[in-house]
């Protein structure tokens, strides 16, 4: 994806959006009106494409987007479901209208259902289903025609927990372990750190940031808690020489540090967290200050992701 600008009627929706993906498992955050359906669209060729370029499996998404959907399975956030049809027969449906013959469509169909947990419920009729089983139901859609890559939009949307864990589990199996592309576009960022190992995040119609799930613990700013006993006000001015931050947190004082200002930290593309127990730890030892604690707290994507879009 070069350049791409999208806009319904005047006002851009997505603003010179750039981007290429390898597969793997991707997590598409954003606030509401971000423009992540849009971007899901756009990859899926569903709208016009007038400015920038989206090019998927090989293909130009604004000329070539049906040949290019025989690879892409999409599961909405709503809709997905057909009233008076059984689960098997639907999904059959929506392998012939990828291209399979009959036959092979409602075999595949029987095949996926069961790998989504279906095959016992897939003669009942879908509008019976309940809203876990109609989320199995879309994504086994989504998978009847042997996709490459997914898009996934609000997949676990209206799930209790139980269902939730169970979804999550088989978009993980589909990336991880069966090589399949996954998009996953959530407001729930706990569904992300399951399953996703890079994310993309959009604000305001641009791509605001991309980086590595993990990525937010070898960021320079990294926080320690620390409980002791001894000459805390030597303690906190040794800290304080090395640009510390403190908040206490019950017992335990929270100690943020900035890496980037300690020698030897920086390792790789980021920082070495050892560096900032080390700084604490030598602190420690010339104010007489013995800890029971130090660890570093870690940063949740949650913490992160807020921290990027309230910037």
């Amino acid at each position: 994806m070069s350049a791409l600008t999208f806009a319904y009627l005047t006002e851009p929706v997505l603003k010179g959006v750039d981007f290429t993906l390898d597969k793997g498992a991707i997590g598409l955050l954003g606030p509401n009106g971000s423009g992540k359906t849009t971007l899901l669209r756009c990859l899926l060729g569903q709208v016009p494409l007038s400015r920038g370029q989206v090019s998927v499996l090989g293909w130009d998404m604004a000329t070539q987007a049906r040949a290019a959907r025989a690879g892409l399975g999409w599961m909405p956030e709503r809709g997905g479901v057909i009233p008076g049809m059984s689960g098997v027969g639907l999904v059959a449906y929506m392998g012939e209208l990828s291209g399979m013959p009959a036959r092979d469509a409602m075999q595949r169909a029987h095949e996926v259902l069961h790998y989504v947990g279906l095959a016992d419920e897939r003669y009942r009729a879908c509008q019976d289903y309940s809203q876990g089983m109609k989320q199995r139901l879309k994504l086994a859609q989504a998978l009847v025609h042997d996709p490459e890559w997914l898009f996934l939009d609000e997949p676990t949307s209206g799930l209790d927990p139980r269902g939730r864990v169970s979804i999550l589990e088989l978009i993980r199996d589909l990336a991880w372990n069966k090589g399949l592309g996954v998009i996953l576009s959530t407001h729930l960022l706990a569904d992300v750190e399951a399953v996703c190992r890079e994310i993309l995040v959009l604000r305001a119609g641009e791509l605001l940031a991309r980086q590595a799930v993990d990525t937010h613990a070898r960021q320079a700013r990294q926080v320690f808690e620390v409980e002791g006993f001894g000459n805390e006000e030597a303690f906190v001015a040794g800290l304080r020489d090395l640009g510390a931050q403190f908040e206490p947190d019950g017992r335990l004082l929270l100690v943020t540090l900035d890496l980037s200002k300690l020698p030897d930290a920086r390792q790789g593309a980021g920082f070495d967290t050892a560096a900032g127990v080390n700084a604490i730890l030598r602190v420690a030892a010339a104010s007489d200050f013995a800890l029971r604690r130090l660890r570093r707290r870690p940063v949740t994507l949650a913490e992160e992701f807020y921290r990027m879009v309230e910037a």
